[in-house]
Protein backbone atom coordinates (compact mmCIF):
# COMPACT_ATOMS: atom_id res chain seq x y z
CA UNK A 1 0.00 0.00 0.00
CA UNK A 2 1.23 3.44 -0.95
CA UNK A 3 0.68 5.35 2.28
CA UNK A 4 1.38 2.34 4.44
CA UNK A 5 1.44 2.78 8.21
CA UNK A 6 4.79 2.48 9.93
CA UNK A 7 5.59 1.34 13.46
CA UNK A 8 6.22 4.98 14.44
CA UNK A 9 2.74 6.08 13.25
CA UNK A 10 1.13 3.55 15.58
CA UNK A 11 3.41 4.56 18.42
CA UNK A 12 2.61 8.28 17.97
CA UNK A 13 -1.11 7.50 17.96
CA UNK A 14 -0.86 5.53 21.22
CA UNK A 15 -2.16 2.33 19.60
CA UNK A 16 0.07 0.34 21.98
CA UNK A 17 -1.68 1.38 25.22
CA UNK A 18 -3.90 -1.42 26.46
CA UNK A 19 -6.10 -1.59 29.56
CA UNK A 20 -5.12 -2.06 33.18
CA UNK A 21 -3.55 -5.48 33.64
CA UNK A 22 -6.32 -6.61 35.99
CA UNK A 23 -8.90 -5.97 33.24
CA UNK A 24 -7.20 -8.11 30.63
CA UNK A 25 -8.56 -11.05 28.69
CA UNK A 26 -5.90 -13.82 28.77
CA UNK A 27 -6.73 -14.72 25.17
CA UNK A 28 -5.05 -11.43 24.15
CA UNK A 29 -1.72 -12.73 25.54
CA UNK A 30 -0.17 -13.41 22.09
CA UNK A 31 -0.56 -9.73 21.21
CA UNK A 32 0.82 -8.28 24.45
CA UNK A 33 4.42 -7.09 24.48
CA UNK A 34 4.85 -6.25 28.18
CA UNK A 35 3.34 -4.70 31.28
CA UNK A 36 4.20 -1.16 32.30
CA UNK A 37 2.88 0.73 35.36
CA UNK A 38 -0.05 -1.66 35.69
CA UNK A 39 -1.00 -1.32 32.02
CA UNK A 40 -0.60 -3.86 29.24
CA UNK A 41 1.47 -2.69 26.27
CA UNK A 42 0.42 -4.09 22.89
CA UNK A 43 3.06 -5.47 20.51
CA UNK A 44 2.86 -3.04 17.57
CA UNK A 45 4.69 -5.42 15.23
CA UNK A 46 1.76 -7.81 15.71
CA UNK A 47 -0.64 -4.91 15.10
CA UNK A 48 1.10 -4.08 11.81
CA UNK A 49 0.96 -7.72 10.67
CA UNK A 50 -2.70 -8.07 11.57
CA UNK A 51 -3.51 -4.76 9.90
CA UNK A 52 -1.81 -5.85 6.69
CA UNK A 53 -3.70 -9.14 6.65
CA UNK A 54 -7.01 -7.38 7.38
CA UNK A 55 -6.38 -4.70 4.74
CA UNK A 56 -5.64 -7.27 2.06
CA UNK A 57 -8.79 -9.30 2.87
CA UNK A 58 -11.11 -6.29 3.10
CA UNK A 59 -9.74 -4.95 -0.20
CA UNK A 60 -10.71 -8.19 -1.95
CA UNK A 61 -14.24 -8.08 -0.51
CA UNK A 62 -14.75 -4.54 -1.79
CA UNK A 63 -13.19 -5.35 -5.16
CA UNK A 64 -15.95 -7.87 -5.74
CA UNK A 65 -18.46 -5.00 -5.44
CA UNK A 66 -19.84 -5.65 -1.97
CA UNK A 67 -20.33 -3.44 1.08
CA UNK A 68 -18.52 -3.25 4.41
CA UNK A 69 -20.55 -1.98 7.37
CA UNK A 70 -18.72 0.21 9.91
CA UNK A 71 -19.85 -0.12 13.55
CA UNK A 72 -18.81 2.11 16.47
CA UNK A 73 -21.22 3.55 19.02
CA UNK A 74 -18.71 4.82 21.60
CA UNK A 75 -18.36 8.60 21.74
CA UNK A 76 -14.69 8.90 20.78
CA UNK A 77 -15.16 6.67 17.71
CA UNK A 78 -18.54 7.82 16.34
CA UNK A 79 -17.38 10.88 14.40
CA UNK A 80 -14.36 9.45 12.64
CA UNK A 81 -16.11 6.16 11.79
CA UNK A 82 -19.20 7.90 10.35
CA UNK A 83 -17.00 10.29 8.38
CA UNK A 84 -14.79 7.57 6.88
CA UNK A 85 -17.75 5.31 6.02
CA UNK A 86 -19.66 8.19 4.39
CA UNK A 87 -16.56 9.18 2.40
CA UNK A 88 -16.34 5.65 0.99
CA UNK A 89 -20.10 5.37 0.49
CA UNK A 90 -20.27 2.46 2.94
CA UNK A 91 -23.05 1.79 5.49
CA UNK A 92 -22.41 2.62 9.14
CA UNK A 93 -23.98 2.37 12.60
CA UNK A 94 -22.76 4.92 15.14
CA UNK A 95 -25.85 5.66 17.24
CA UNK A 96 -27.28 2.41 18.51
CA UNK A 97 -27.10 -1.15 17.28
CA UNK A 98 -30.68 -2.33 16.84
CA UNK A 99 -30.98 -5.98 17.82
CA UNK A 100 -31.65 -7.94 14.62
CA UNK A 101 -30.05 -5.38 12.35
CA UNK A 102 -28.44 -8.28 10.48
CA UNK A 103 -30.34 -11.37 11.64
CA UNK A 104 -33.73 -9.73 11.12
CA UNK A 105 -32.81 -7.60 8.12
CA UNK A 106 -36.31 -7.83 6.59
CA UNK A 107 -37.74 -5.84 9.52
CA UNK A 108 -34.96 -3.26 9.24
CA UNK A 109 -35.80 -2.94 5.52
CA UNK A 110 -39.39 -2.13 6.49
CA UNK A 111 -38.18 0.66 8.79
CA UNK A 112 -35.97 1.99 5.99
CA UNK A 113 -38.96 1.99 3.62
CA UNK A 114 -40.96 3.86 6.27
CA UNK A 115 -38.22 6.47 6.51
CA UNK A 116 -38.15 6.85 2.72
CA UNK A 117 -41.94 7.16 2.74
CA UNK A 118 -41.92 9.98 5.30
CA UNK A 119 -39.15 11.68 3.37
CA UNK A 120 -41.16 11.52 0.15
CA UNK A 121 -44.34 12.69 1.86
CA UNK A 122 -42.61 15.74 3.34
CA UNK A 123 -41.75 16.90 -0.16
CA UNK A 124 -45.36 16.70 -1.34
CA UNK A 125 -47.88 19.55 -1.36
CA UNK A 126 -50.39 17.65 0.82
CA UNK A 127 -47.86 17.65 3.71
CA UNK A 128 -48.19 21.40 4.07
CA UNK A 129 -51.95 21.00 4.59
CA UNK A 130 -51.51 18.69 7.59
CA UNK A 131 -52.26 20.02 11.06
CA UNK A 132 -49.24 21.47 12.86
CA UNK A 133 -49.32 18.66 15.44
CA UNK A 134 -49.33 15.95 12.76
CA UNK A 135 -46.42 17.60 10.98
CA UNK A 136 -44.50 17.75 14.24
CA UNK A 137 -45.16 14.05 14.91
CA UNK A 138 -43.93 13.12 11.42
CA UNK A 139 -40.82 15.27 11.86
CA UNK A 140 -40.05 13.61 15.18
CA UNK A 141 -40.60 10.14 13.76
CA UNK A 142 -38.29 10.94 10.85
CA UNK A 143 -35.60 12.29 13.19
CA UNK A 144 -35.80 9.20 15.38
CA UNK A 145 -35.54 6.83 12.41
CA UNK A 146 -32.74 8.88 10.87
CA UNK A 147 -30.74 8.86 14.06
CA UNK A 148 -30.73 5.08 14.19
CA UNK A 149 -30.88 4.20 10.49
CA UNK A 150 -29.29 7.24 8.84
CA UNK A 151 -26.06 5.43 8.06
CA UNK A 152 -27.72 2.44 6.38
CA UNK A 153 -30.42 4.13 4.25
CA UNK A 154 -28.91 2.80 0.99
CA UNK A 155 -28.42 -0.75 2.24
CA UNK A 156 -30.51 -3.07 0.07
CA UNK A 157 -28.89 -6.33 1.13
CA UNK A 158 -26.74 -7.63 3.95
CA UNK A 159 -23.18 -6.29 4.10
CA UNK A 160 -20.36 -8.66 3.12
CA UNK A 161 -18.24 -7.73 6.16
CA UNK A 162 -18.21 -5.62 9.33
CA UNK A 163 -15.51 -3.30 10.63
CA UNK A 164 -15.96 -2.80 14.38
CA UNK A 165 -14.34 -0.60 17.00
CA UNK A 166 -14.58 -2.23 20.48
CA UNK A 167 -16.00 -5.75 20.19
CA UNK A 168 -16.87 -5.85 23.90
CA UNK A 169 -19.25 -2.95 23.51
CA UNK A 170 -20.57 -4.12 20.11
CA UNK A 171 -20.96 -7.77 21.17
CA UNK A 172 -24.50 -8.00 19.70
CA UNK A 173 -23.21 -6.98 16.27
CA UNK A 174 -20.37 -9.51 16.56
CA UNK A 175 -22.80 -12.31 17.49
CA UNK A 176 -25.23 -11.49 14.67
CA UNK A 177 -22.42 -11.45 12.10
CA UNK A 178 -21.16 -14.80 13.42
CA UNK A 179 -24.62 -16.35 13.04
CA UNK A 180 -24.74 -15.28 9.40
CA UNK A 181 -21.08 -16.11 8.63
CA UNK A 182 -20.30 -12.48 7.89
CA UNK A 183 -16.57 -11.88 8.49
CA UNK A 184 -15.70 -9.33 11.19
CA UNK A 185 -12.68 -7.02 11.08
CA UNK A 186 -12.12 -5.25 14.39
CA UNK A 187 -9.91 -3.07 16.52
CA UNK A 188 -9.45 -5.28 19.60
CA UNK A 189 -8.13 -4.04 22.95
CA UNK A 190 -6.49 -6.08 25.74
CA UNK A 191 -9.80 -6.54 27.60
CA UNK A 192 -11.45 -8.44 24.71
CA UNK A 193 -11.41 -11.92 23.20
CA UNK A 194 -9.74 -11.71 19.75
CA UNK A 195 -11.00 -15.20 18.83
CA UNK A 196 -14.53 -13.84 18.50
CA UNK A 197 -13.66 -12.06 15.26
CA UNK A 198 -12.10 -13.17 11.98
CA UNK A 199 -9.57 -10.37 11.63
CA UNK A 200 -8.55 -8.88 15.00
CA UNK A 201 -6.32 -5.79 14.88
CA UNK A 202 -4.79 -5.48 18.36
CA UNK A 203 -4.84 -1.87 19.54
CA UNK A 204 -6.15 0.82 21.83
CA UNK A 205 -9.89 1.17 21.15
CA UNK A 206 -10.42 4.06 23.59
CA UNK A 207 -8.13 6.88 22.43
CA UNK A 208 -9.43 8.97 19.53
CA UNK A 209 -6.05 9.14 17.76
CA UNK A 210 -5.64 5.36 17.88
CA UNK A 211 -9.17 4.73 16.56
CA UNK A 212 -8.64 7.32 13.83
CA UNK A 213 -5.32 5.81 12.70
CA UNK A 214 -6.68 2.26 12.37
CA UNK A 215 -10.03 3.33 10.87
CA UNK A 216 -8.29 5.42 8.23
CA UNK A 217 -5.91 2.56 7.40
CA UNK A 218 -8.89 0.27 6.80
CA UNK A 219 -10.51 3.09 4.83
CA UNK A 220 -7.48 3.31 2.55
CA UNK A 221 -7.60 -0.44 1.90
CA UNK A 222 -11.29 -0.13 0.97
CA UNK A 223 -10.49 2.82 -1.28
CA UNK A 224 -7.85 0.77 -3.08
CA UNK A 225 -10.35 -2.06 -3.54
CA UNK A 226 -12.89 0.36 -5.02
CA UNK A 227 -10.26 1.82 -7.35
CA UNK A 228 -9.13 -1.62 -8.53
CA UNK A 229 -12.75 -2.56 -9.21
CA UNK A 230 -13.18 0.63 -11.24
CA UNK A 231 -9.98 -0.05 -13.19
CA UNK A 232 -11.05 -3.64 -13.93
CA UNK A 233 -14.43 -2.42 -15.16
CA UNK A 234 -12.82 0.21 -17.40
CA UNK A 235 -10.43 -2.41 -18.76
CA UNK A 236 -13.35 -4.76 -19.55
CA UNK A 237 -15.26 -1.93 -21.21
CA UNK A 238 -12.19 -1.07 -23.29
CA UNK A 239 -11.75 -4.70 -24.37
CA UNK A 240 -15.43 -4.94 -25.24
CA UNK A 241 -15.25 -1.75 -27.31
CA UNK A 242 -12.17 -3.07 -29.13
CA UNK A 243 -13.85 -6.40 -29.88
CA UNK A 244 -16.94 -4.62 -31.14
CA UNK A 245 -14.76 -2.44 -33.38
CA UNK A 246 -12.95 -5.51 -34.78
CA UNK A 247 -16.30 -7.20 -35.43
CA UNK A 248 -17.65 -4.05 -37.12
CA UNK A 249 -14.50 -3.75 -39.28
CA UNK A 250 -14.82 -7.41 -40.30
CA UNK A 251 -18.47 -6.96 -41.21
CA UNK A 252 -17.58 -3.83 -43.21
CA UNK A 253 -14.80 -5.64 -45.06
CA UNK A 254 -17.15 -8.56 -45.79
CA UNK A 255 -19.78 -6.19 -47.17
CA UNK A 256 -17.16 -4.45 -49.31
CA UNK A 257 -15.98 -7.84 -50.67
CA UNK A 258 -19.55 -8.74 -51.59
CA UNK A 259 -20.08 -5.43 -53.41
CA UNK A 260 -16.81 -5.91 -55.27
CA UNK A 261 -17.73 -9.47 -56.22
CA UNK A 262 -21.12 -8.30 -57.53
CA UNK A 263 -19.48 -5.56 -59.58
CA UNK A 264 -17.04 -8.11 -61.05
CA UNK A 265 -19.92 -10.49 -61.93
CA UNK A 266 -21.71 -7.67 -63.68
CA UNK A 267 -18.73 -6.66 -65.78
CA UNK A 268 -18.09 -10.35 -66.64
CA UNK A 269 -21.65 -10.85 -67.85
CA UNK A 270 -21.47 -7.63 -69.84
CA UNK A 271 -18.29 -8.88 -71.54
CA UNK A 272 -20.01 -12.16 -72.39
CA UNK A 273 -22.98 -10.35 -73.87
CA UNK A 274 -20.65 -8.29 -75.99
Amino acid sequence: MSNKLEYKDLLDAGVHFGHLTRKWDPRMAPYIFMERNGIHIIDLNKTLNCLEEASSAIKNIVRSGRKVMFVATKKQAQGIVAEEAARLNMPYVTERWLGGMLTNFATIRKSLKKLQGIDKMMKEESYKNLAKRERLMKTREKEKLERVLGGITDLTRLPAALFIVDIKREHIAVNEAKKLNIPVFALVDTNSDPNKVDFPIPGNDDAYKSVETITKAIGRAIEEGLQERKNEKEEKDREKAEQEKIAADKAEAKAADKTEAKAEDKSESKKEEA
